[in-house]
């Protein structure tokens, strides 16, 4: 089964009646097609007449050309050429009176109309043009306010399912009584949000969409004749959010269904941009709730219990707080929002009655304690994962036993995520009690305070704008590394022993007699565990 056909780029449905259908008229029951067989669905939207030389200047497309051959009665050698001007212009057929001023048309004009799909009518003589004109207008006519009363009705039937408050199911139920064909209603990703149609036809489309491929049309699905798939775009705020798409089994979706596919895709625009307003004003409630209760704005704790079970989450069991945050320049709204979804979906199989909610700069997650928190992080990451070259951090605190110590446990995850990212780099997945001495450290409040007490044992070397000082510093951490190994020191900085040995000298002279004084030697490494975590 051929793949959904895509609408053109300008989304333009042509409305009018088709070649084939215009033989049909009485006034052409005697007409004769005698080439271009292929291009009967073309679709003839107006009619002209041609008796003057110069009228490709004057044609419009999806025109049906009437003529007596009187313009080319003294060159018939071009005939074979204006069947190839008058397909580049887009005219729907030529229909010809013979006899008068042509008496027969040249075979490679026959072989090019062929070529092309392009209709050559022979028409009778005793027809004329003004009855062709009067009863082809009055039927394409017809047809154009058969198909605006069609459209009006599919349109009254769309807003009132919106101003019944119905939802994409709706839509694709109402799209599928309307145009007796399976529906659905796809998102950005190709997963299919909602159907609607007869089982069977509904598993086809199905199908087919998991396939991928709206794809141009084959020519038996050319303007004018039925094709089987057709989609069109649901755009809302400028952004792509999916499409609806039809399939029928007797290939009967016409350019009007395509119309009536199209309105109903800006219903479904509406739908989801109210959907989205809805689920921002749910969002915004949920995180300001679980932004009070990591704060300990939240009241009590029977009353935090309560809300909780509003909002689906169970925050009275022992529970774990997790804090994700983008890493340094990937900072950006975009990439938050997907974070946020991520994050959602995560919780959500691994933990249903666990919290989650976006705050401005991270996103938290409250989950049962029991769980592995590194694999819920690490299946929020392989989703997240499709949106380079933005990674995120997380951390993880002790578990908590309830509402009243959810506060501390929030401050536990935080700086585990970001004394993580300073020690393991981007993407790194941290628990507060895995952090060492980087945890004693981080309980330090007043950081003014660590500042200081870097300044004071470290001296010229707690800077970077010297490029020695800071080399120097290098040294001396590799040094208390190896517990004054000078020789692997020196096998790890690449120095000759002498030169390591020179080191030392001038780093004692700043710095003290480290070698031997066991207390300065862990005063110096806290320094340095300090500057690692700089920015926390």
């Amino acid at each position: 089964m051929e793949p959904p056909v895509r609408l053109a780029s300008t989304g333009t449905i042509i409305h009018g009646v088709s070649v084939g259908e215009v033989l049909g008229v009485s006034t052409l029951a005697d007409a004769r097609l005698i080439a271009g067989e292929s291009g009967l669905g073309r679709i003839v939207q107006r009619l002209n007449v041609m008796e003057v030389p110069d009228i490709l200047a004057w044609v419009k497309p999806h025109e049906l050309l009437l003529t007596t051959g009187y313009p080319l009665r003294n060159t018939p050698q071009s005939l074979g050429r204006l069947v190839a001007d008058l397909d580049e212009r887009g005219l729907a057929a030529l229909a010809i009176k013979l006899g008068r001023y042509v008496d027969e048309l040249p075979a490679d004009m026959t072989e090019q109309a062929d070529r092309l799909g392009f209709p050559l009518i022979l028409l009778p003589n005793d027809v004329g043009f003004d009855d062709i004109l009067n009863q082809v207008l009055t039927d394409i006519l017809n047809r154009q306010a058969a198909v605006l009363a069609r459209a009006e009705e599919a349109h009254r039937a769309l807003v009132h399912v919106v101003l019944a408050g119905g939802g994409l199911n709706e839509v694709a139920a109402e799209v599928a009584q309307l145009l007796d064909v399976a529906v659905a209603a796809v998102d950005g990703s190709g997963r299919v949000l909602a159907t609607a149609g007869p089982a069977e036809h509904v598993v086809v489309l199905r199908e087919s969409i998991s396939r991928e491929g709206p794809a141009p049309a084959r020519a038996a699905d050319a303007p004018g004749r039925g094709r089987s798939f057709a989609s069109a775009p649901v755009l809302a705020g400028g952004h792509h959010h999916g499409r609806i798409v039809a399939y029928s089994a007797a290939g009967a979706i016409r350019d009007s269904d395509i119309g009536i596919l199209e309105r109903a895709a800006t219903v479904a625009a509406l739908v989801v941009t109210r959907q989205e307003a809805v689920n921002a004003v749910e969002s915004k409630y949920r995180a300001d709730f679980l932004r009070d209760v990591l704060t300990g704005r939240a009241g009590t704790a029977e009353r935090v219990d309560a809300r909780a079970r509003a909002f689906g989450w169970d925050l009275a069991r022992p529970v774990t707080v997790l804090v994700a945050e983008l890493d340094p320049d990937g900072d950006e709204r975009s990439a938050q929002d997907r974070l946020v979804s991520c994050w959602t979906a995560a919780v959500r199989r691994h933990d249903p009655r666990g919290a989650v909610a976006g705050f401005s700069h991270e996103v938290v997650a409250v989950v049962d304690a029991s769980l592995d928190a590194a694999r819920v992080a690490k299946d929020a990451a392989s989703a997240f994962a499709d949106v380079p070259p933005a990674t995120f951090s997380t951390g993880t605190s002790r578990p908590s036993p309830g509402a009243g110590t959810l506060p501390e446990a929030y401050s536990q995850a935080m700086k585990a995520a970001r004394v993580g990212r300073q020690l393991h780099g981007p993407g790194a997945v941290a628990h507060f009690d895995q952090l060492g001495v980087y945890r004693l450290l981080s309980l330090v409040n007043d950081t003014g305070e660590l500042h200081a007490f870097v300044r004071e044992t470290l001296g010229p070397l707690a800077w970077d704008e010297d490029a020695e000082n800071a080399d120097l510093r290098r040294t001396l951490q590799v040094l208390l590394e190896t517990n004054l190994n000078v020789a692997e020191t020196a096998r790890r900085l690449h120095f000759h022993y002498n030169t390591l040995r020179y080191r030392i000298g001038k780093l004692e002279r700043l710095l003290g007699n480290f070698t031997d004084d066991p207390h300065l030697r862990l005063n110096l490494t806290l320094a340095l565990h300090v500057l690692r975590m700089r920015g926390i």
